[in-house]
């Protein structure tokens, strides 16, 4: 059974008494209102899934977050553990009903035939597109600047299900299918969110089959948005590109098993894996995590000390929060976010300072306007 927390109806009908030590609004911070439909503001179910290692930390973090935002939203949780063999029935359809997930990291064992969790909820639930935004946070100093990048990759096909060596008709179409949408919904990002370029990243001169196909997808995709620039790299280039002149890329768009390497790469120039957000969407749900790989889920000293990195869980959820229809809750976090990084004090260990976790979360609470 889902534990389910409504910390904030309470606060909802709350608003502040108008005074003379109110602050007047700066006319400047906005110039054309967000006008929501009717009923918009009802609070929104969340499943919630903490994970392993430090995935209940983080997603603790962004509880309190929430709550001290008074945000619209309450989390359905779910205890969920990487040795499973499989997605328990009540969570996928919990997420299924909520259409909406958080979710910390879940530990995948290595070797022994056990089939990852995380694999397993994107077909499950037909998460085809993996985005993860990896950009210079102000204050933070990296080898790169002006670093802006979304990767964008397959999420559900390719060499994580062992296709490319079953060339019969069946999957041939399936492949096509699968290259058409992720093609798609990288072009439809890139001219929704006013990015300029989407570079397609493959091996066709080896993969000729699926990379071959994915690649004739973008191009007759690329024809349907003539004011957004699109070029072609193979992936070994790329890898190389990506650390000698970042700032190069705008949207990439990827096979499955590229995207996640290229993914990693462009996180740890820009920052680290600890403060990069993503997700994971399909036509019906989506699922927001940490961005890159959480190659510290399993940290039992991270744990321990309970010095886990909150910021791109809090970031992922800023973009939840935006997915979900609340843009200034959104902007609110991601702003206390970058306030904290930027004046540089309360940093985990990763980005070069001593905080704990929750001195971390405090920090961005006290920096909420």
């Amino acid at each position: 059974m889902a534990r389910r927390t409504l910390p904030i109806l309470k606060n909802l009908t709350h608003r502040p008494t108008p005074g003379p030590f109110l602050p007047k609004p700066d006319p400047n911070t906005r110039s054309v209102t967000y006008m929501p439909r009717p009923g918009d503001g009802a609070p929104r179910p969340v499943t919630l899934i903490p994970g392993d290692g430090i995935g209940p930390l983080v997603t603790n973090a962004v509880e309190q977050v929430m709550e001290a935002m008074h945000a619209p939203v309450y989390f359905e949780r779910y205890d969920v553990h990487g040795d499973l063999k499989r997605v328990p029935t009540e969570v996928i359809e919990s997420i299924r009903k909520n259409k909406v997930c958080l979710k910390g990291g879940l530990k995948t064992p290595v070797g022994g035939g056990v089939s990852s969790l995380n694999v397993q909820l994107r077909k499950e639930l037909d998460l085809y597109a993996s985005l993860v935004n990896c950009f210079n946070l102000p204050g933070l100093p990296t080898r790169h600047e002006n670093v802006d990048i979304v990767v964008i990759r397959e999420n559900t096909e390719g060499e994580y299900s062992g296709l490319e060596h079953e060339v019969v008709p069946g999957v041939v179409e399936s492949l096509k299918f699968c290259s058409e949408r992720i093609a798609k919904y990288a072009f439809e990002y890139a001219y929704l969110n006013n990015r300029k370029k989407v570079t397609a990243v493959h091996k066709a001169n080896i993969m000729k089959l699926a990379d071959g196909l994915f690649l004739e997808s973008c191009r007759e995709i690329a024809t349907k948005y003539p004011s957004i620039k699109y070029n072609e790299i193979i992936v070994d280039n790329c890898c190389m590109q990506l650390v000698s002149k970042p700032e190069q890329f705008d949207v990439m768009v990827t096979p499955n098993l590229y995207g996640n390497l290229v993914a990693n790469t462009a996180a740890g120039i820009a920052g680290g894996t600890g403060v990069m957000p993503g997700g994971n969407v399909g036509a019906d749900h989506a699922v927001f995590e940490q961005g890159a790989s959480a190659g510290n889920v399993g940290n039992e000293k991270l744990w321990e000390q309970k010095k886990a990195n909150p910021v791109a869980l809090l970031l992922s959820s800023a973009m939840m929060l935006r997915h979900l229809q609340f843009p200034s809750f959104a902007d609110r976090l991601e702003t206390a976010v970058k306030r904290v990084i930027s004046e540089g004090k309360y940093r985990t260990k990763d980005l070069g300072g001593v905080s704990t976790t929750q001195e971390v979360v405090d920090a961005v609470i006290a920096n909420l306007d």
